[in-house]
């Protein structure tokens, strides 16, 4: 054999040593490093440190009671909650596992998802883009539904596309009867992965609404997919006496942000992540400038290119383009219903809540990168994407800034001491009551002896902040904790401070919580609060 052809065989050779799925695999490990890495790098924010504070219990039912008076989500995630807590305990890496593991096996869904939309190149750009995104990376990090909610809504997404596929698409020697063995096999998958959604997050109706659309107007799904809509449309009805019990708790504060200031948020949360808005909108605009350019030269080279004269890649090609229209026509569902609603006066419409949708996104986008005739440029664009995602990834790792507020250290500085209030804001409340255990909400009209008075909260502050929140107290310092503020009050004796007397003195403009130690706590008469009382305040704060 000359060296020309030694030289040519050895990449070859090269190739088929590695296994066809080794990308995967890379993407894989990638994706766990970014998540399981710094799983407990930031501290639990409020939603967070409200699970294990109120909502998880010894008993599942006295969890799902608690779930049913206090959340707005549906039961799934906090019996996956329940089960980690009884197995591995509440701590912050325990309680984020199940998000971080649902976070990982996304790309192996998103890698399947972009194989059945547009081949194995879409597959790796799909994955590569889960794996990297921002969004996704803290969603994974995060002890709530939201990771949970994506891998679910990924999953009814890559079933859907498996059950619509065309006959053209499968072996074309197969029976009539194993065609249609398939097939309900493929709509009983898609139905219980829509299920799932369903009990992970409320808006998963609105990617499944298209869907079933989809596949009952279509003539060879019609008859498989009755009996899976049927499933879908029980287990929604199952759920309205759920949704009418928790009546929307803690979603007052969706109709309080400004709805224009909601719709920019939508494409910055995808661009560059959910707390990348101290980067400024140039950093957005240069991820979304890649984005359009890629999608732009897709489309392009979509409309530009005639489906193949050829029976076969005819067929498949048009099947393709089908696909493209129906995953195009789920993600707009997905975010569109959501503020069609809200304009109508149901407003739930909080960015967060569509982080399913991102899925379809993401396929469609990889598709669109890799279309035929995109050529280097459509793959330089998806490297490019992908790297500055990645970027955006390690940033909030690196850069305090951009994380949760840092109440585990305010609570460092507050550990020790004995009889003390701490007035904070409600965001503040569940982190404390998680990090300083044992506190509880200073009962209203009451009144607490105390020795120190800490005051907590973030900018902007009031005029008033520093000041003695009570007569006899001193200021005895100011930290600063990574953006959070600490104003710390001594007295040489313990003092008799009132309910409202605190509450008032809250250093921002934002709600404010008061919380004691439970010894201290105190009726109006001066008397221990009961349990009873206790608990019952416990419950029915809203998030």
């Amino acid at each position: 054999m000359s060296a020309a052809s030694a030289a040519a065989a050895a990449p070859a050779a090269a190739e088929r040593r590695l296994p066809a799925w080794w990308p995967l695999a890379a993407l894989l490990v990638l994706a766990a490093a970014l998540r399981f890495s710094t799983l407990g790098l930031q501290s639990f924010w409020y939603d967070e440190a409200y699970t294990p504070v109120h909502v998880l219990h010894t008993s599942l039912s006295a969890t799902l009671r608690a779930m049913v008076h206090s959340e707005n989500t549906p039961p799934l995630w906090y019996v996956v909650e329940w089960l980690d807590y009884r197995l591995l305990g509440s701590g912050e890496f325990a309680l984020r596992l199940p998000s971080a593991l649902a976070g990982v096996a996304t790309v192996a869904v998103a890698w399947a998802i972009g194989h059945e939309l547009a081949g194995r190149g879409a597959a790796i750009v799909t994955a590569a883009l889960v794996a990297v995104n921002p969004l996704f990376v803290w969603y994974s990090q995060e002890a709530r539904a939201y990771g949970l909610f994506v891998l679910t809504a990924g999953l009814a997404l890559l079933c859907f596309l498996r059950a619509e596929r065309r006959p053209t698409d499968t072996d074309r020697r197969s029976t009539d009867q194993r065609s249609t063995d398939r097939r309900s096999a493929s709509m009983a998958a898609f139905a219980a992965s829509g299920v799932l959604a369903l009990l992970s997050h409320y808006f998963a109706v609105f990617l499944l609404i298209p869907m079933v659309l989809w596949l009952l107007g279509g003539r060879a799904t019609r008859r498989a997919a009755l009996p899976a809509a049927g499933a879908l449309l029980i287990a929604g009805l199952a759920l309205v006496p759920l949704i009418s019990a928790q009546g929307g708790h803690g979603t007052q504060w969706i109709g309080r942000w400004p709805i224009a200031e909601r719709l920019e948020a939508i494409p910055q949360y995808f661009l560059t992540g959910y707390s990348a808005a101290p980067l400024g909108h140039g950093v957005e605009l240069l991820v979304g400038l890649v984005v359009l350019a890629g999608a732009g030269l897709g489309v392009w080279r979509l409309l530009d290119h005639p489906p193949s004269v050829l029976a076969v890649e005819g067929a498949e090609d048009n099947a393709r383009r089908h696909r493209l229209l129906m995953v195009l026509s789920i993600a707009a569902c997905g975010v569109l219903i959501p503020v069609a609603l809200a304009a109508f006066g149901a407003d739930y419409l909080a960015p967060r809540n569509l982080v399913g949708a991102m899925i379809p996104v993401t396929a469609l986008i990889a598709a669109l990168l890799v279309w035929p005739g995109t050529g280097r440029a459509g793959i330089a664009l998806a490297a490019i994407l992908v790297l500055a995602f990645l970027v955006l990834s390690l940033d909030v790792d690196l850069s305090p800034r951009l994380q949760r507020g840092n109440w585990r250290g305010v609570a460092k500085l507050l550990r020790g001491g004995g009889a003390r209030a701490i007035t904070t804001v409600e965001l503040g409340g569940a982190p404390l009551e998680y990090y300083l255990h044992p506190l509880r909400n200073l009962p209203r009209g009451s009144a607490v002896v105390v020795a120190e008075i800490d005051e907590t909260g973030y900018a902007p502050l009031r005029p008033s902040a520093g000041s003695p929140p009570a007569p006899g107290f001193r200021l005895l310092e100011r930290r600063d904790v990574d953006g959070l503020i600490v104003y710390r009050f001594i007295s040489p004796q313990p003092r008799s401070v009132s309910e409202a007397a605190l509450r008032r003195h809250v250093i921002t403009r934002a709600h404010p919580e008061v919380l004691v130690p439970p010894r201290l706590l105190m009726s109006s008469g001066g008397a221990p609060a009961s349990a009873e009382v206790v608990q019952m305040s416990s419950l029915t704060k809203k998030i």
